[in-house]
């Protein structure tokens, strides 16, 4: 069988990844409870007890069954207002302000502020905005208020990281995981809004760690920083979102959300394809593990520090390689996108019951030693669905017209 020159444009290709998105969506549909919440679920979809409602999955699906409900998936309606909900009247602080960390039904399980969950916030109210939800504009209002008061630093223009219940400082830690995710969704807010200080400062978080800093640290972005943005290469925090040296998944990320910004602000020439494919080959090289599947961490040098393999690196590497042959394939992104999707079919995807496995062990086989569970349906379902979408912008937009 003759591979195509380009897999986003090959018809049976786009047909599985429409197939898989959907057994996706209606996976995750049994995530909503009774209470409102939504559920974790094991393998088999069935809901895991005694787990704290997490703000990143919160908003997580709000985006996702955004996305879901404009391709014209049936009955994503309930989630997404059961998220909005759940933002409004259970995870905002209405003492304090801001959004707590973790809920259970007897309230906060933890009132942490941490920019990371608030950005998707951001994330959420701008998907919810462009489908035109009534709910939408307060709490694009309220989170843009919070992110100005106390996280946005308007002459580093980066995010600070985390403060107590009360907007106490608990750390001096900075970090790159939050103003990567806060640059998607500043996009995000820009394309339901079209106000420009949205791009702006995407743009200003962007330009600081995939020109400013990749270049210098060999396309490996670093993660972790003082409260004066000072590589911090000795840190090690929690193992699944502050690890040891640099994650080449969101190298990957990175490149993807570039090639979104440089539509969206009309940038022309070839230095942010350039870029974007030092990042993703770089991140590739480093991470490609023997037994497939890319190594979660990498030192500063690209020696694997943590090979376990995750699917979301896999997810990030599809959509990062598919908005490159969007713009400026080779031959070479065919192979890598093809060689990704294979291990995605072989390791991760659920081909029985929908979702996707978020970890697999030494023998190939899913295991839960980090993971409990299908987690999470934001990272695979948006991996699906970049290549059936003309553009590196207007997802949501591009969805609706089909």
């Amino acid at each position: 069988m003759t591979r195509p020159e380009l897999p986003i444009h090959d018809p049976a290709l786009r047909r599985a990844f429409a197939e898989n998105a959907r057994a996706q969506i209606a996976f995750f549909r049994a995530s909503l409870n009774d209470q409102g919440g939504f559920d974790l679920l094991d393998y088999h979809g069935a809901p895991i007890p005694g787990h704290p409602q997490e703000l990143h999955a919160t908003t997580r699906m709000v985006h996702s069954y955004a996305l879901a409900h404009a391709w014209g998936q049936a009955d994503c309606q309930p989630l997404i207002d059961a998220g909005l909900s759940a933002l409004w009247t259970r995870h905002r602080d209405a003492e304090f302000g801001g959004y707590a960390w973790s809920i259970t039904s007897e309230g906060f399980s933890d009132a942490t502020k941490l920019a990371y969950g608030h950005v998707f916030v951001l994330l959420a109210a701008s998907s919810a905005m462009a489908l035109g939800h009534e709910d939408a504009a307060r709490l694009m209002q309220d989170i843009e208020h919070i992110l100005d008061q106390h996280f946005w630093d308007e002459q580093r223009g980066l995010l600070r990281e985390e403060y107590g219940r009360d907007w106490s400082v608990i750390s001096q830690y900075r970090g790159m995981n939050a103003n990567m995710h806060g640059a998607e969704a500043l996009m995000a807010a820009y394309e339901a809004t079209g106000r420009e200080v949205f791009l702006h400062r995407a743009g200003r978080i962007l330009r600081f760690f995939t020109q400013q800093l990749a270049p210098e640290t060999g396309w490996r972005i670093p993660e972790h920083f003082t409260a004066e943005w000072e590589i911090d290469h000795g840190f090690e925090g929690n193992p699944m979102f502050r690890p040891a040296g640099t994650t080449p998944g969101h190298a990957l990320e990175f490149a993807r959300l570039i090639l979104q910004h440089r539509d969206l602000s009309g940038q022309k020439g070839d230095d942010i394809a350039r870029i974007a494919r030092a990042l993703i080959e770089t991140a590739l090289s480093d991470a490609w593990l023997a037994d497939g599947g890319l190594a979660y961490t990498v030192s500063n040098t690209g020696q694997v520090l943590r090979p376990d393999r995750y699917w979301w690196p896999v997810t990030e590497g599809i959509g990062a390689l598919a908005a490159l042959m969007k713009i400026a394939p080779r031959a070479s992104d065919a192979d890598w996108f093809l060689r990704l999707w294979d291990v995605a079919q072989t390791h991760f995807i659920d081909h029985e019951r929908g979702g996707w496995y978020p970890e697999i062990g030494r023998d190939g086989q899913p295991q839960a030693q980090q993971f409990i569970g299908k987690p999470d349906i934001y990272h695979s379902l948006q991996a699906m669905l970049y290549p059936l979408c003309p553009r590196n912008a207007h997802m949501l937009c591009d969805l609706r017209t089909g």
